[in-house]
């Protein structure tokens, strides 16, 4: 650094809208903090437009995740039906209003599923992370292992909490998820097609009150939907409006190497699914879905590609090096602190990104064309190789957390550095 260069203005930072779009972490529709809708703080029965009844848009969207329907809940509030001077704001959002009665809610909903907002929405960025990937590559169990670290080890190291959004969404995790996997030795049954799983959102906050919370939405959709584009299409927008994907592709999946890996661990029934979809079919029905309507035909999202089950490329490893070194960064946990340690990122993305390329260059390809902002990753949700649906050892997750560490980095959230 020369001398002059002290003096030298430091770049201005963007300055800030005065609000921001918000998208329902419910189902992922993108709107206008002034098209948000309200649920009335009391009822009554001398007043039909106040009187307890059914939400049709609500139970629509509970239909569709086989919830209960709701039938009697308090009334839906339009802004435009109450005057502007009773109109509540905070940093330049509605977020509440004091109605005909004279009586406040701050009860803000999504105007198409009606389903309940942060209190931040609207203030600071709908930062949205989402998982995708093909069936059988384990996104559940990634899912449960991603958030269990980042709420027991993680967020710790960056100075925040991660958190469920409500005592419902905590309590389903802990119960279908967590203690199963954590505290039972469990494997996840693969999620069916025909149950589409409710949405799993966490928020993941900072204690310095300048850094806007990180909202996780995790939809656990079947594998099997993302190749079907009828399915695809419902969920479509959840994908199309993410900050941040993680795609997560298995070992398995890739042809070239599958036979080698089940030469290793035999090939007992039950333990190897006979049809794989293959990683570039997801990336094509992504394409034809949303990515075709992107300016140049890319995508620009961060997208962090998960290579699972890490632990099974220790049957890929030689003195050679053909597939995988004896040395490989794959095997050996990381722990990132304050910010992404760019020489052990780039190592890994290295190493992946050939591995990778010398193992399924049609997939890599694929990717270069459709996104422009990627890396590659290796991941072991559990630490090692499960038998007969059963761990034989205490759950030790393998770099579960650099994925999304690198999306945090990339949004601009840490910082990184070199080691």
């Amino acid at each position: 650094m020369g001398i002059f260069d002290i003096f030298k203005k430091k770049p201005e930072p963007e300055p800030r809208p005065l609000f921001y779009d918000i998208v329902c972490p419910y189902c992922f529709s993108k709107f206008d903090p002034k098209e948000v809708v309200f649920r009335a703080a009391h009822d009554r029965e001398d007043d039909e437009d106040y009187a307890l009844g059914e939400d049709e848009e609500l139970n629509r969207y509970r239909e569709r995740f086989g919830l209960d329907s709701v039938y009697d809940i308090e009334a839906i509030i339009r802004p435009s039906d109450i005057p502007e001077e009773q109109h509540i704001y905070s940093e330049h959002v509605l977020v509440g209003l004091n109605d005909r009665y004279g009586v406040v809610t701050r009860r803000r909903l999504c105007p198409k599923c009606h389903n309940e907002l942060p209190v931040t929405a609207g203030k600071v960025p709908s930062n949205i992370i989402s998982i995708i990937g093909a069936s059988q590559v384990g996104k559940s169990v990634y899912m449960t292992s991603l958030i269990h670290t980042l709420q027991h080890t993680t967020a710790d190291h960056f100075d925040a909490a991660c958190m469920p959004l409500n005592a419902e969404i905590s309590r389903k995790f802990r119960t279908g998820y967590e203690e199963p996997l954590f505290e039972r030795g469990d494997l996840l049954a693969s999620t069916q097609k025909e149950k589409m799983q409710e949405p799993f959102i966490f928020q993941f906050v900072f204690k310095d009150e300048s850094k806007p919370p990180l909202t996780l939405v995790f939809f656990d959709v079947a594998g099997e939907g993302m190749v079907d584009e009828d399915y695809l299409g419902l969920h479509g927008q959840h994908i199309k409006n993410s900050a941040g994907i993680l795609f997560m592709v298995d070992p398995l999946q890739i042809r070239s190497i599958r036979e080698k890996i089940r030469l290793k661990f035999g090939d007992q029934p039950g333990e190897w699914v006979s049809q794989y979809d293959e990683p570039r079919d997801v990336v094509l029905t992504m394409f034809g879905d949303f990515i075709a309507y992107e300016d140049k035909g890319k995508t620009d999202i961060p997208t962090a590609v998960v290579l699972t089950k890490s632990d099974m490329l220790h049957a890929l490893k030689d003195e050679d090096g053909e597939y995988v070194k004896l040395n490989s960064n794959i095997f050996n946990n990381v722990v990132h602190r304050k910010f992404l340690n760019l020489t052990e990122f780039e190592n890994i993305d290295g190493e992946i990104r050939r591995f990778i390329e010398k193992v399924d260059r049609p997939f890599k390809g694929t990717m270069d064309v459709y996104f422009s902002n990627t890396a590659y990753f290796a991941v072991s949700a559990l630490g090692s190789n499960p038998v007969d649906q059963k761990l034989q050892s205490v759950v030790s997750p393998i770099r579960v957390d650099e994925p999304f560490i690198w999306l945090l980095y990339k949004l601009k959230y840490i910082q990184g550095r070199e080691d």
